[in-house]
């Protein structure tokens, strides 16, 4: 069943405590939410958090757009666009809302559409870091290397973000530059070193990298900074079963990746 049935206005069958004393919650406060959510890699509570938003505010075009930048982040690319396309009947020009259905073109393939939305993003006048962020994604899925540039724009835009910082690696590891993400995670880190979730990503990163002491080591303060974190958890324990051998492919990796 399609995630449309509930997205927009939110799942009408939440069950809440009858014994809790109902908070003072508004449009404002559920959009904090979202964003701490997306901050936190909660993708599925940003989605829902967004659509509570929209329950306040169909108009809220930053609610739609997060919608769909969440479905991109959970991998649902087609879900993605098609969900572009019926916010974009309401805000044809929202820059923002333009360059995501281009991340989700170019996420499936449509290339010739990817970078006519992101080209009309951008001619909108839109110049925020997302746009630029945006615009990488849709020239690596092109393999076009203006994309450097891209990141760097959004970059500075942004200074010292480490947010955005974070976004830019999260779309060069799903390219698999993995080299470059992890550079990107380390800048991140300079700017919130206490963010479990940035030490598990780095964790994930050099581990792609064949980095497997470093790895541990990330997955460590991740652990120590969330110790609830199951992934972290998962991820120390596979690496104590794995020994050696993830070293010398990730050796090997790096030595034909050059």
């Amino acid at each position: 069943m399609s995630r449309f049935v509930n997205l927009e206005f939110g799942d009408q069958s939440e069950d809440q405590p009858q014994h809790q004393k109902p908070l003072a919650k508004d449009e404002a406060y559920y959009l904090a939410e979202a964003r701490t959510a997306f901050e936190n890699g909660n993708f599925e509570q940003g989605l829902r958090l967004y659509s509570k938003v929209l329950e306040f505010n169909p108009q809220n075009a930053a609610a739609w757009t997060g919608q769909v930048r969440m479905l991109i982040e959970l991998g649902e690319f087609r879900e993605a666009k098609l969900w572009a396309d019926k916010a974009l009947e309401r805000f044809p020009h929202e820059p923002e809302l333009l360059a995501a259905k281009a991340v989700a073109l170019g996420r499936t393939g449509d290339l010739k559409g990817a970078i006519a939305f992101s080209d009309a993003s951008i001619e909108e006048r839109g110049d925020t870091p997302y746009i630029w962020l945006a615009r990488g994604d849709v020239l690596l899925a092109r393999e076009e290397s203006r994309a450097d540039y891209c990141f760097e724009k959004a970059l500075l835009l942004a200074p010292r973000d480490w947010f955005v910082a974070w976004l830019a690696a999260r779309i060069r590891s799903f390219y698999e530059q993995f080299a470059l993400t992890l550079k990107l995670l380390q800048q991140a880190l300079e700017w919130n070193a206490a963010h479990w979730l940035l030490w598990l990503e780095l964790g994930q990163c050099q581990q792609a990298l064949g980095l497997v002491s470093l790895a541990r080591n990330s997955f460590a303060q991740a652990q120590q900074l969330n110790p609830q974190c199951h992934q972290a958890n998962v991820a120390l324990a596979r690496l104590s079963e794995s020994g050696y051998w993830p070293q010398v492919r990730g050796w090997w990796r790096r030595l034909f990746s050059r």
